[in-house]
């Protein structure tokens, strides 16, 4: 098949046009079309994990086999799974009621594919921010040009590799490059353009898209919170905050960014967290499972929130020894006890193995700080008492929320996946990500005879009745 790769000059006005006319000419893709493109990407993925999880390691520095297989390929393969399983139910035609007065007609919702997608994924889960979305603009029978980041080179040449064995250029191409190459791809008359990364290049993203119409989803960060009810069970919560911060060495959009408990939860939280994170990594900062910080700009920006914390007065514990076998990007887990607002640490999303802990005396507290910052793309609460967990629910504004753990809604494909606010513009997985990614169209068939056509002028006494009616 041809080579779905774009090199300098930029060819993204050429894939785009040949794309578009292939759409046009050949029409949608029926459902077998559609399940077997999934069905060959899935089975690229399978045949190619190992070559993933080699790139991996080369892209972070370091990055177990099995936590790419956990994190990134796993996921990938489930929602793809999901997606065929359920197509033939997602494109089948809707029925909505018909209005009185139109009635006996028939009101239906076709799901047709918009075009071509543009898909702009980012560096921290190089194949499942890739491909999950490419799968979904698939499944909604579109055609696909991927941008992948810069910064996951080596996944990005495999994902080039891959996904030119599997597709000719016209349905699925990938195009590599640097800043100026994602501004340029960000900039094409797509039918819609898919963007995961941060708040601020999100914002860049939606302004180019704008000048085309270009609707847009945008998958972005912010800075998602973890809540203790005064029944939390912290044994359970230090071993999946552990869990939410170390995994990918915190570089999650969902991961717990900071945590707001009552005073007297601090202490054991702290001593149960560091005994989790000393069990998960025995050999310290030199673990094998570790994974490292992906370049020494974002180690060195850690490091920079952790020095202004320490410089504000904050106690920073960190679990891991030290070790001359460390790799140069290692970066262990901390808790900073006694964070404030003005840390630096509490404006910025952090994107790292650093968890910040402030104290609220209740509930309401804690959900009013919460309020009064952009609504967040994760939420995490911990209790056993249901209405106080409902209460919570109820009074924050924020993306998905896992009850008593983290990260694991993200693996709900029955679930939509997005923020709100700052954190995000639409949502994808599932049937909301088919939904997304394809045109509703409303079709309505009258019958023979219908009530409307009485109350064409002359305008008389049924007229003015059926006026009287709708109007109420």
């Amino acid at each position: 098949m041809p080579d779905g790769t774009a090199s300098h000059p930029f060819a993204g006005e050429d894939i785009l046009a040949t794309q578009r006319t292939a759409f046009l000419t050949e029409g949608p893709p029926d459902l077998e079309a559609r399940r077997a493109a999934l069905k060959r990407l899935k089975r690229a993925i399978r045949r190619n994990s190992k070559r993933f999880q080699e790139a991996a390691r080369a892209d972070f520095g370091n990055r177990a086999a099995e936590e790419t297989a956990i994190i990134d390929l796993g996921p990938t393969v489930q929602a793809i799974s999901h997606m065929r399983a359920n197509l033939r139910r997602w494109m089948a035609a809707r029925y909505r009621p018909t209005p009185l007065l139109l009635k006996p007609g028939r009101a239906r919702l076709h799901y047709q594919p918009l075009g071509v997608v543009g898909i702009m994924s980012a560096w921290n889960y190089p194949v499942a921010l890739a491909l999950t979305p490419l799968a979904t603009a698939l499944a909604a029978g579109n055609r696909a040009m991927l941008k992948p980041s810069e910064l996951a080179p080596a996944t990005a040449d495999v994902l080039t590799a891959l996904l030119s064995d599997c597709f000719a250029q016209e349905e699925v191409a990938v195009i590599q490059g640097g800043p100026d190459v994602a501004a340029a791809f960000s900039a094409l008359p797509f039918d819609h353009l898919f963007f995961t990364g941060s708040t601020a290049t999100g914002r860049r993203v939606a302004q180019a898209a704008a000048a085309n119409l270009t609707p847009v989803t945008l998958e972005l960060g912010g800075k998602s919170p973890v809540i203790f009810n005064e029944d939390a069970d912290l044994e359970r919560a230090a071993g999946d905050i552990a869990f939410g911060k170390t995994v990918n060495a915190g570089q999650t959009c969902i991961a717990p960014d900071y945590l707001l408990a009552r005073p007297d939860q601090v202490a054991p939280f702290a001593d149960a967290f560091t005994a989790a994170i000393r069990k998960s990594f025995p050999r310290g900062l030199a673990d094998p499972a570790l994974t490292t910080i992906i370049t020494e700009t974002h180690l060195a920006r850690l490091r920079g929130l952790l020095d202004d914390a320490r410089a504000r007065g904050a106690e920073i514990i960190e679990p891991l020894a030290a070790s001359d076998a460390a790799h140069p990007h290692a970066l262990g887990p901390a808790l900073i006890l006694g964070a404030t607002p003005e840390m630096a640490i509490l404006r910025e999303e952090i994107f790292g193995p650093l968890l910040p802990v402030l104290t609220c005396e209740s509930r309401e507290k804690a959900a009013a700080f919460v309020n009064a910052r952009p609504h967040p793309l994760a939420l995490y609460i911990y209790g056993k008492e249901r209405a106080d967990i409902d209460a919570l629910l109820t009074c924050t504004i924020s993306g998905n929320v896992t009850v008593n753990g983290t990260l694991l809604h993200y693996a709900v494909d029955t679930l939509p996946f997005g923020g709100v606010g700052e954190s995000g513009i639409g949502a994808y997985h599932g049937v909301e990500g088919f939904r997304r990614l394809s045109h509703a169209k409303g079709v309505f068939q009258p019958g023979r005879r219908h009530g409307a056509r009485l109350l064409r002028p002359p305008y008389g006494k049924l007229a003015r009745m059926a006026a009287r009616i709708m109007l109420r």
